[in-house]
């Protein structure tokens, strides 16, 4: 499938990650540490502001368009024109030909969402989920269990840093992509983004996020066209709604050995059972 090129306009785009600052430890004594950055970047689209985004500022252009192209603002890249990333001012312009003549009445429907630090959605969010049909997965617990011990060798801001949320894209249990950034949220709109812009699709794919599965991370990845979402965290009741309203195979609480599927249980084979433990006397 062939690839729309918009132009990309970058300036200062190297930000650094993390930066090294000295702390006190439980023995009174000063040591250095590295601490993640958080940046503002004000997303502009056709040089009107729509929000602005909490982030490390890794990969500025996906984030953006991600963002724009799930919350409904934008979908056709044939008519994006050209990203203007520019850190000096900290933002990011996107600039469509496409018509963007009910951006107002979008944005004039806002909800704050339990997206980290503070998530919004606008007007057009939920739209087009009534069309959306997943395909049906077809998973093994084994796979599973390889993809989540192949996942542990990412999240390097997290090792060097803390204090940063990681989503991956996954197919079988190979990464094919991996964001950190410091909201569960600003990664899932970067792997839109990057998706969006190779027009790869997500029938094949699995979602894994370090991040709890609220309804807006089920939405997204839903509109990502994937039908498998795992999380290291837990899931929310709205979220899980959406799952099974949407066809989505939820597991959450993965970590090891240990998983649970809220949803789609029919879909995994379970060919690597650990042993039961012996039921307790007394």
């Amino acid at each position: 499938m062939s690839q729309h090129k918009p132009s990309l306009i970058k300036t200062d785009t190297d930000v650094p990650l993390t930066i090294a600052v000295n702390a006190i430890d439980e023995n009174g004594e000063r040591v250095e540490k590295h601490i993640a950055c958080e940046r503002p970047m004000t997303v502009y689209l056709n040089w009107r502001p729509i929000v602005t985004l909490m982030t490390l500022g890794a990969r500025a252009e996906s984030l953006s368009l991600g963002y724009l192209k799930n919350q409904g603002f934008i979908s056709d890249l044939k008519q994006l024109e050209s990203v203007i990333v520019d850190w000096d001012v900290n933002s990011a312009a996107i600039i469509t030909s496409e018509t963007t003549a009910d951006i107002e009445e979008k944005l004039s429907e806002k909800t704050v969402t339990t997206g980290c630090g503070q998530g919004t959605v606008y007007g057009g969010f939920m739209d087009g989920l009534d069309d959306i049909a997943l395909p049906k997965p077809e998973l093994k617990q084994s796979m599973i269990y390889s993809l989540l011990k192949n996942i542990s060798a990412y999240n390097e801001t997290y090792k060097n840093a803390g204090a940063v949320h990681g989503c991956g894209l996954c197919q079988d249990d190979k990464i094919v992509d991996f964001v950190e950034d410091v909201g569960r949220h600003n990664a899932v709109d970067t792997l839109a983004g990057e998706m969006w812009l190779k027009q790869d699709t997500g029938n094949n794919k699995l979602f894994y996020t370090t991040g709890r599965l609220t309804s807006e991370m089920v939405i997204k990845v839903a509109k990502m066209g994937i039908p498998v979402v795992l999380s290291r965290s837990g899931a929310t009741q709205m979220g899980l709604e959406l799952a099974q309203k949407l066809g989505i195979t939820m597991i959450a609480r993965a970590k090891g050995r240990h998983f649970l599927i809220y949803n789609g249980a029919e879909n995994v084979e379970f060919d690597a059972m650990p042993p039961k433990r012996p039921a307790k006397i007394g």
